[in-house]
């Protein structure tokens, strides 16, 4: 794996793009959230896919897609990070988070799978919480039923976080933000019920909110247990796809009354519920979910507020 720079801020998030065969670039980051400081929560986001075959309208880091990463490029990804801060391999973070959400459908490569069993005898990390963040793409039962063995015997206890990608209760909308077949409510609910155990982390439902994308609490409700489900809200990053898709993101002050009538109605209906805004200086960072600092350079265009920072080249004091 070779580093060739990085972008952003060390007391907030910091994007790597490295080229790990010729012509064939990953993205990850590392990020704080702060007021914590970094032996509190460390979060870790790596690519799993060169590219994403699913497309994503608003997604930067899809459309395109040249093949799977192997376990060991998942994992160079994970020590560069470790071993610049933590050379002896002891992560004394409360809350060590690695996503594999920066390049790839997760659930499109089983090599993640040998990731999630390896981290554990590789790094001295009591805080160590895998997400795996899926559009539940069909084709992929295999992948999950597997997902839900490892987390039985080496994640149990909350200390696993598992998401659903939803963003519309509109079966037709759904289909255009993502196109791909995928599960349809009532299977993503079938599996919850084998896959959530006593003590485990509720499974997210997360929904980017944009205009004329309807979520409906009813059929929330209807479909999902709130035992097993929360949801989490987010809003949609600027992204050069969703600038050029028309997309308008609905998380804002503007809108404020919207966003608020929907959570309320989720709790009124007994789900957890989380509204997730990140930090604003990381869309400027380009670090933030969907975005993806190689499209913006290849493309040329530069949607507001977003990839603002200079790319720097880098020259690692260790062999990643």
């Amino acid at each position: 794996m070779r580093i060739i720079g990085q972008s952003g801020r060390d007391d907030l998030a910091t994007v790597y793009m490295a080229e790990l065969q010729p012509d064939r670039y990953v993205e990850f980051v590392e990020s704080v959230q702060p007021p914590y400081p970094r032996d509190e929560k460390w979060v870790l986001i790596v690519s799993t896919l060169y590219g994403c075959p699913v497309g994503c309208l608003m997604c930067d880091a899809g459309g395109w897609y040249k093949g799977k990463l192997s376990a060991e490029d998942i994992l160079n990804q994970i020590n560069f990070l470790v071993l610049n801060r933590y050379s002896d391999r002891h992560i004394p973070a409360s809350k060590f988070k690695i996503q594999f959400a920066r390049m790839g459908e997760p659930s499109l490569n089983d090599n993640v799978l040998h990731v999630l069993e390896e981290l554990p005898q590789r790094y001295d990390a009591p805080g160590l919480m895998p997400c795996i963040s899926t559009v539940a793409p069909k084709g992929s039962e295999m992948f999950f039923e597997r997902l839900a063995e490892i987390k039985d015997k080496l994640y149990s206890s909350g200390k696993f976080q598992m998401q659903f990608s939803i963003h519309s209760t509109c079966d037709k909308t759904r289909d255009k933000i993502i196109p791909v077949k995928k599960w349809d409510f009532d299977k993503i609910a079938a599996y919850a019920t084998r896959f959530y155990r006593h003590g485990d982390r509720k499974i997210a439902l997360n929904f980017a909110l944009a205009e004329n994308y309807p979520v409906s609490t009813a059929i929330i409700a209807e479909k999902f247990d709130p035992n097993i489900f929360m949801v989490k809200i987010t809003p949609v990053n600027p992204t050069i796809n969703a600038e050029s898709n028309g997309i308008i993101n609905l998380v804002n002050d503007k809108n404020r009354i919207r966003v608020d009538d929907l959570l309320n109605d989720l709790y009124k209906s007994g789900f957890d519920v989380i509204l997730s805004v990140g930090e604003l200086e990381e869309n400027r960072i380009g670090s933030n979910c969907g975005q993806y600092i190689k499209h913006f350079m290849n493309t040329g265009i530069e949607p507001d507020a977003a990839y603002n920072y200079e790319f720097s080249p880098i020259t690692p004091s260790f062999k990643p």
